[in-house]
């Protein structure tokens, strides 16, 4: 089966939408456009802390979580004149983000069971993560060590299909229809999937709970 490839959007349909608010990003878009390279440094300091979220919870490596940023804010950079506005940037780079980690996962075939010794389990301890999360992150908030592990390898026997819209939905605190956009499904589809993802996790806990 050839690799899936990695699309770079320049517009999330979101048909029957109202008219959204005005893109606070949109003048500095504009002017790393035009080939500013502090505002586009604006905007790679301004998404870091929620896409670093994003990335990690979805591979618990920071070692990958790093390199995918990497690629992804190279990737935004180099596609940002075909961003012509359709959507909004957080949307945008967003989708880039959530594409690029999810073929990553798909091609090292992270639903392989794994021992302790793949998984990152020590997250309230990662210093990067700390930092860039600390004021977004509600698991770490939480400062339950056990607890923490269990649900981070709870996490991790979860489809990636699933295990992205938990991510989405529990820890960065998006709406439906934004994961929607995003993911390119419908609402209906993220609510059935974070509804059976739910239940995994409920069934993956229960020993905890005894």
């Amino acid at each position: 089966m050839p690799a899936p490839t990695e699309l770079v959007p320049d517009e999330v349909p979101n048909p029957g939408s109202p008219l959204r608010r005005p893109d606070p990003d949109l003048d500095l878009v504009e002017r790393a456009r035009e080939g500013d390279t502090r505002a586009f440094d604006a905007l790679v300091e301004k998404y870091t802390p929620k896409l670093y979220g994003l990335v990690y919870h979805m591979t618990s490596n920071r070692e990958d979580t790093n390199d995918i940023l990497q690629d992804v804010f190279a990737k935004a950079y180099r596609a940002l004149k075909r961003f012509r506005g359709k959507s909004s940037f957080y949307t945008w780079i967003y989708s880039i983000a959530t594409n690029m980690t999810l073929n990553f996962l798909k091609k090292r075939n992270r639903r392989r069971t794994m021992s302790l010794d793949d998984v990152d389990l020590a997250i309230e301890h990662d210093r990067d993560f700390i930092e860039a999360t600390s004021k977004s992150d509600p698991v770490r908030e939480a400062g339950i060590s056990e607890l923490q592990q269990r649900l981070n390898m709870a996490m991790q026997k979860l489809s990636v299909d699933h295990r992205t819209v938990v991510t989405m939905f529990d820890i960065q605190a998006m709406p439906h229809a934004e994961i929607a956009k995003i993911l390119g499904i419908s609402e209906g589809t993220v609510r059935s999937r974070l509804f059976y993802a739910h239940r995994q996790l409920q069934a993956f806990l229960e020993d905890f709970r005894k």
